[in-house]
């Protein structure tokens, strides 16, 4: 694994291999993302790629390689995350998350603070969880979210993941916020809504944010525009020199 000291220092160095943190933002693929920095540092061709999948409607830190870099995508790829984020109570949704509309209503009047809590904590440790149908996940080739937008059934099978912790931020229903710590493949969206099914109700993602990946922390990350202009203001610096 390559440690955060060996990581190239400014001028970037993107042949050679860089790893450039990024706070994602809110409605950008991850792909989007790539293709910006690629289109950035044109003409030149440079391998890029991210080590893990933001969602569109997810914000914060985004790992990104480049060049000899991208060998070392997995092993970052592979490591714990952290995300903070706001689960609503009373309402669920297809995508569990706010990507479709509500599909279905429930009363949460009846839910207390211990309640919430009893919860949280019941989902620490080793489990197993399915994906939700409208993930990124191929089946045959095909992103299953494809196949439920044609309102077609998906069959997924559960992976086992490990919640390393689960803590109740602030609550102001029906709005619960939370940070957890979790391996990688954990889908939040899956546990906002096993956490409602828990306390017998519904519930659904709607807010997330990536705080950390590893031993990296999304207060290092670069603003997305600030590190298109840095790239460019340096290849314009060496076009004139």
């Amino acid at each position: 694994m390559t440690n955060i000291e060996d990581i190239p220092s400014s001028p970037f160095r993107f042949a050679e291999g860089e790893v450039l943190l990024i706070d994602k933002p809110l409605e950008w693929t991850s792909f989007d993302v790539i293709g910006k920095l690629r289109n950035a540092m044109k003409p030149e061709k440079i391998k890029v790629g991210h080590a893990g999948t933001l969602d569109p409607l997810a914000t914060g830190l985004l790992i990104v390689c480049t060049g000899k870099f991208t060998k070392t995508i997995d092993t970052y790829q592979a490591e714990d995350k952290e995300y903070t984020g706001i689960i609503t109570l009373g309402a669920t949704t297809p995508s569990y998350d706010l990507e479709t509309e509500v599909d279905s209503t429930f009363d949460y009047s009846h839910i207390s603070h211990d309640d919430i809590y009893q919860v949280a904590a019941s989902f620490v440790g080793i489990q197993e969880q399915y994906p939700p149908a409208h993930s990124a996940i191929k089946i045959k080739g095909e992103r299953v979210y494809e196949k439920a937008r044609r309102g077609e059934d998906v069959e997924l099978k559960p992976r086992q993941i490990t919640i390393h912790s689960f803590d109740i931020e602030r609550i102001a229903l029906p709005d619960v916020y939370f940070r957890i710590s979790c391996t990688k493949g954990t889908y939040i969206r899956s546990i906002a809504h096993d956490f409602g099914k828990a306390l017998r109700n519904g519930a659904h993602l709607s807010q997330l944010r990536r705080t950390k990946s590893g031993n990296f922390h999304v207060d290092n990350a670069w603003n997305l525009q600030a590190l298109i202009d840095q790239i460019r203001s340096q290849k314009a610096k060496a076009l004139n020199q």
